[in-house]
């Protein structure tokens, strides 16, 4: 029986701008974000249950747990940030990204890369950056997921 779809009741992002990053552990590290892919929910690859008894498709299960997907920024940057990026990367804490509409998502995991890509004259130099979500509080010892705040009022 086909299901109809229903309207959405929240309230759509018209611009991506303005989106942020924070790091718990140094909140106003010296980039400037220019793109910032948050990070996305991945279910995993289906569990295969084909048996002999099937008799004209291939079936599948869902897995249980899922996956926070690494989230990326590519940032304009102070050569300072060399010993702040030191002092950050593989260091396991809380991050924050600040959406357009002021809502929030805090995950817990920590700044893997950090990697500038080529200088030339008339443009502006940029790096690449990529963040691990964990989903492990390292403070707490216990696996803690994502946690969305509303601050848009919708």
């Amino acid at each position: 029986m086909p299901i109809a779809r229903g309207t959405p009741t929240g309230t759509k992002l018209d611009d991506g701008f303005s989106i942020k990053i924070a790091f718990t552990a140094d909140p106003d590290v010296d980039f400037w974000e220019k793109t910032v892919t948050p990070p996305g929910i991945d279910g995993g690859d289906a569990i295969e249950q084909t048996t002999m008894h099937n008799t004209a498709w291939r079936t599948f299960a869902a897995r249980l747990l899922k996956t926070l997907t690494d989230a990326s920024i590519t940032a304009a940057y102070d050569p300072l940030v060399y010993d702040q990026i030191v002092a950050l990367i593989n260091v396991e804490g809380l991050i924050t990204v600040h959406f357009p509409d002021t809502s929030t998502l805090d995950f817990y995991g920590f700044l893997k890369s950090f990697a500038p890509s080529d200088h030339s004259e008339g443009s502006q130099p940029e790096a690449d950056l990529t963040i691990v979500p964990t989903n492990w509080n390292p403070f707490a010892g216990v696996e803690a997921g994502p946690t969305f705040v509303n601050n848009s009022g919708t």
